[in-house]
């Protein structure tokens, strides 16, 4: 590959910076080493143009961001040291490319300037997400230009894809440009980590290390998602994205070190293309699966299920409800509460539901609640034509709440609950990922409703049957 030259990845501790660690830094030699030797090897391939792929910066559940600025830079003011000033002239042309390739692979991408930031109320200036690894090469030598793009929080796979959508921009241009993906590994490798600690980041930090030393891809993008969230790390999605941009090319791959002195995983590697593979991508092998899969769970789904999905289908294509004639069982009541959730590779999408009926119907329920999951969730733009084959819809029909005096009456696992202050209340259904005790359970139905933590509440608990 002549024009993608390489990917870097590097940590972004500021405390490896010696202006700022200080004494401290024999605590990251390791780390401290592995930059330097990095930066001296992105400097020797001689790149024009660097691309980063930062975890920080304005950060959207449904979009990545390029900055779009003449120039880009920022100091290390709040960590002690404003002397410490950097800014490169942004390669324009490049953003450009890298936005238009996104587009053409359904990956949402969007540029960003300084008006946006401020209506966003967002910090135009590169934090140490960028700034640490700017640094150690402008250091070694680097003099060119630069693209920022912070990462956004979407399905694996599209980040994979986003990084695909790079190495077409890349050889589009016809310019040569390294990769410096920005990461750190998991916030919980011991007691005095910042988030505290759990057994899993130190787990997932051996995973992700296995993956980048064996050129492995397809092992990131099927990690376990709890022990992900469990790990609590800021680099998984960057590294994704840097791994795709290499996407159907030999690799050789080099850990140059990996420590976590402050509880926090540092991981410095560097991954060069070499030829050409032979068969198809993993891009186009991922989605081939991916269909299949599809199809055989669409093969297999309830009549509910069905019947939310051509709800969904038929007003995403020309905003009409759509009453299919689709059987339901008979032993389904005739009026019900209904929760329909929608997720798109893993991750919500979409859910809307209501505790008691508020239809003539379990059909109409079904019905209006899936539209509202999917084109009214306030937490997510509404779903678009050219996602509906990669949606997945369940649907959970609530039994009668009834009312319980204490925690020891609920199970997460068989009972949803209700909490109820006033007019204020909130919900949440059972059997979620990640949560396993009833304390925690009535936590979230009540930050859901607006109820202080220590508010005492009436409860109620329900059983669902969820249809897939």
């Amino acid at each position: 590959m002549a024009n993608l030259l390489l990917n870097a990845i590097f940590p972004h501790p500021p405390i490896i910076i010696p202006e700022i660690g200080k004494d401290n830094l024999t605590t990251a030699e390791k780390t401290y080493q592995g930059v330097q030797r990095l930066a001296k090897e992105v400097i020797t391939a001689n790149p024009e143009t660097l691309v980063f792929i930062t975890p920080h910066g304005p950060t959207f559940q449904d979009a990545l961001i390029l900055w779009e600025m003449e120039s880009l830079g920022g100091s290390f003011a709040a960590f002690g040291a404003p002397e410490i000033k950097i800014s490169f002239p942004n390669d324009l042309d490049l953003v450009d490319r890298i936005v238009a390739a996104a587009k053409a692979v359904n990956a949402p991408a969007a540029k960003f300037n300084e008006e946006l930031a401020k209506d966003y109320g967002v910090n135009s200036s590169l934090d140490h997400g960028v700034l640490v690894p700017l640094y150690f090469l402008q250091k070694a030598g680097f003099q060119g230009k630069i693209v920022v793009i912070s990462m956004g929080l979407l399905p694996f796979i599209e980040l994979y894809s986003f990084g695909r959508a790079i190495q077409e921009a890349v050889n589009g241009l016809g310019k040569k440009v390294a990769v410096i993906t920005s990461a750190d590994l998991s916030h919980r490798l011991t007691p005095d980590a910042p988030a505290g600690y759990d057994p899993n980041g130190r787990v997932l930090d051996q995973k992700i290390v296995e993956a980048v030393r064996e050129a492995k891809a397809e092992d990131l993008l099927n990690l376990d998602r709890l022990m992900i969230e469990k790990a609590a790390e800021c680099g998984l999605r960057p590294i994704i994205i840097g791994l795709g941009t290499l996407d159907g090319w030999e690799t050789d791959n080099q850990v140059i070190s990996y420590e976590g002195p402050f509880g926090v995983g540092y991981m410095t590697a560097l991954i060069k293309p070499g030829e050409e593979a032979e068969g198809s991508k993993l891009l186009e092998r991922l989605l081939e699966q991916q269909k299949a899969a599809m199809e055989r769970k669409r093969s297999g789904e309830s009549p509910l299920v069905r019947l939310a999905r051509h709800t969904v289908e038929s007003y995403a294509k020309d905003r009409k409800i759509s009453r299919a004639d689709i059987d339901l069982p008979a032993e389904l009541p005739n009026q019900a509460g209904v929760f329909v959730s929608i997720k798109k590779h893993g991750e919500l999408r979409g859910c809307i539901g209501t505790t008691a009926p508020t239809r003539d119907s379990l059909r109409d329920e079904v019905i209006y609640n899936a539209i509202s999951a999917a084109f009214q969730d306030p937490r997510f733009n509404p779903v678009e034509e050219e996602e509906l084959e990669d949606l997945v819809y369940s649907v959970d029909v609530l039994g009668v709440p009834e009312p319980i005096d204490n925690l020891t009456q609920l199970d997460p696992k068989k009972y949803g609950v209700i909490v109820r202050q006033g007019s204020r209340s909130g919900l949440l259904l059972p059997d979620l990922e990640g949560i396993d005790t009833a304390h925690e359970q009535v936590e979230i139905a009540k930050r859901k409703a607006g109820i202080a933590l220590q508010e005492e509440v009436d409860l109620f608990r329900f059983q669902v049957k969820r249809y897939q």
